[in-house]
């Protein structure tokens, strides 16, 4: 029986006009896509009909589907002759475990091709107003995952800009740390809320008013952006509505149950 192929495809930020094209390509030519949780469900339109669809329901503090049986599934349908379409958010590289998985590919010597996505960290910040680099504001951004702590974050400190990805259940545990070790109370930051798509929020305030908050509740998908460049949002912001004060945020220490 001839092998089929795996695609790591990056679905992009939210937006599902973001797809590229080779995107468009390869789902339409896919058999099976296996699909996380925070990629358009627009971006099925792309896709030929009958299609099986399997959800792998990546989320924060869930995971549907482990990673060992995302690899087995997909060596497994490839093995099979089919066309197999690994559809993430974002780019699959860029904390989408997408090197995982080629790896396990490679390992099973099975035909695979990655499809980069334009990146949530770029996106987003990009549609909230913010350039991450900019020549009056900043030389140096580091991406990095919020999700474990604060390790990653305060590791990146010499970046003009951090992006944090995955931030939202240590968000003020990574303002307190990056405070403590050296980063300026008055330092701009920006938190973006659904980036890209089209319930877009964004709050805007300093680091310190944000390490001063109690308690704080975030949807996914949130992206925080720290640096100088953030204070340009009210100044460059052109989708969705303005930005706002980071304080409206807080929520009473009363509500904690």
């Amino acid at each position: 029986m001839h092998e089929g192929k795996v695609y790591l495809i990056g679905a992009g930020p939210g937006d599902p006009k973001l797809l590229t094209l080779r995107a468009v390509e390869a789902l339409a030519e896919s058999d099976v896509i296996l699909m996380d949780h925070l990629v358009s469900r627009e971006v099925l339109a792309h896709a030929r009909q009958g299609v099986e669809l399997i959800d792998c329901g990546k989320r924060a503090g869930h995971h549907c589907m482990p990673q060992e049986e995302i690899h087995r599934l997909l060596i497994e349908r490839a093995r099979r002759g089919q066309i197999v379409a690994r559809l993430k958010g974002g780019d699959p590289f860029i904390f989408g475990r997408g090197g995982e998985e080629a790896e396990a590919l490679v390992e099973a010597a099975i035909e695979w091709e990655v499809i980069p996505g334009i990146s949530s960290g770029i996106a987003a910040a990009a549609y909230a107003g913010i350039p991450l680099l900019h020549r009056a504001h900043a030389s140096s951004v580091a991406f990095v995952t919020g999700h474990a702590g604060h390790e990653h974050a305060v590791g990146a400190q010499g970046a003009d800009t951090l992006v944090i990805f995955m931030g939202g259940s240590t968000i003020l545990q990574i303002a307190r740390e990056l405070m403590a070790s050296g980063r300026a109370p008055s330092t701009p930051l920006a938190l973006i809320l659904s980036g890209t798509r089209s319930n877009q929020a964004v709050y805007t305030g300093t680091l310190v008013e944000l390490a001063r908050m109690e308690r704080i509740e975030l949807p996914t998908p949130v992206l925080a952006v720290v640096g100088d460049v953030t204070a340009l949002a009210d100044k460059l912001h052109w989708f969705g509505p303005p930005p706002k004060p980071l304080r409206l945020l807080a929520m009473p220490a009363t509500a904690v149950s």
